[in-house]
């Protein structure tokens, strides 16, 4: 464990919490001006947080603790996967827990954990979202993986700190076919992970269409918050993931304060700018139909697969 691992598993999370929300109000605002709405501001998710967390705890008759803890589980492995994971500094905190498999792993458990109090609450909706949950997730994960795994193949490892710093070493890395080829998987993976259009609608209540939403219908209150919160600290990490493993340019691999400085602004940068991109995107695409989805993942799955046979025989 480094100086500047210990470093960097300070930072990142507090980063990561603190500006998640400040991503989604920005990604809102964006979608709001383009689609010629004046929308409700930067700050507003953080004012919603504040609210729902000056509330009372209620909990549905007849739930489990499953119900109760799982937006804690959401959180925190979240949280650890914002320490861990090269965003600020090179370098981990934990770096053993910074393996490919083990982020995945961690990104796997907090969503299972939500799809089952999904179940856990005995509702038609909340059954319904879980099932669609589980299907895209069970499509998702192997293309993460797979993709990822591509570029660990040059590198010969699959701590994903040796993997962005083999990258900031050999910029050429970015430009190859392998590099594409995973990071147009990557985003597929990203556009479904984060419930965004065209898999899934983020502010639609519509019960034929719902994914995300109708996991958490029965949350309120401070349960309510985390799971919200925790959706947003995913989508900053999935894109600062995409931003660091693919553009690492910024990332800090001294302890120095401006080397810090820089890896944080980049940071935000990169994340805002792939925040905003994915934003725009969507004002132009029409989700599409349940039965399509599976489609569209089993491609994003080929293409990762195409990756790391590039990696091998086109080294």
């Amino acid at each position: 464990m480094s100086a500047l691992g210990i470093v960097g598993g300070v930072v990142q999370p507090v980063l990561i919490v603190a500006g998640s929300p400040l991503l989604v109000g920005v990604m809102r605002q964006v979608r709001a001006r383009l689609e010629g709405r004046a929308g409700p501001g930067v700050g507003q998710p953080w004012r919603d947080l504040r609210k729902l967390f000056g509330k009372e705890r209620i909990s549905p008759r007849g739930t489990s603790e499953v119900f109760r803890v799982a937006p804690l589980v959401l959180v925190a492995t979240t949280l650890v996967v914002a320490v861990v994971t090269p965003f600020v500094t090179t370098d981990s905190a934990v770096d053993p827990v910074a393996d490919l498999f083990a982020v995945v792993a961690l990104l796997a458990l907090g969503a299972v954990t939500l799809a089952l109090a999904g179940l856990d609450t005995g509702t038609a909706f909340g059954g319904m979202g879980s099932s669609r949950e589980m299907t895209i997730l069970a499509l998702v994960e192997p293309t993460l993986l797979v993709s990822i795994f591509a570029l660990s193949v040059r590198v010969g490892s699959t701590n994903l700190g040796a993997i962005v710093s083999a990258t900031l070493h050999d910029p050429a890395r970015v430009i190859s076919r392998v590099s594409l080829l995973a990071a147009v998987a990557l985003i597929i993976v990203i556009v479904a992970e984060t419930g965004r259009l065209p898999v899934d609608n983020p502010s639609t209540h519509l019960e034929l269409t719902m994914v995300h939403e109708a996991m958490v219908l029965e949350y309120a209150g401070p349960d309510l918050a985390l799971v919200e919160l925790a959706s947003a600290m995913r989508m900053s990490v999935f894109l600062g993931l995409l931003a660091n493993l693919f553009l690492p340019w910024g990332i800090a691999s001294t302890a120095t304060p401006i080397a810090l400085l820089v890896g944080v602004l980049a940071l935000i940068i990169k994340v805002g700018l792939l925040g905003v991109l994915l934003a725009a995107g969507e004002v132009f695409l029409a989700k599409l139909r349940l039965f399509r989805v599976p489609e569209l993942l089993a491609g994003s799955f080929l293409l990762s697969l195409l990756a790391v046979a590039a990696s091998f025989f086109l080294a």
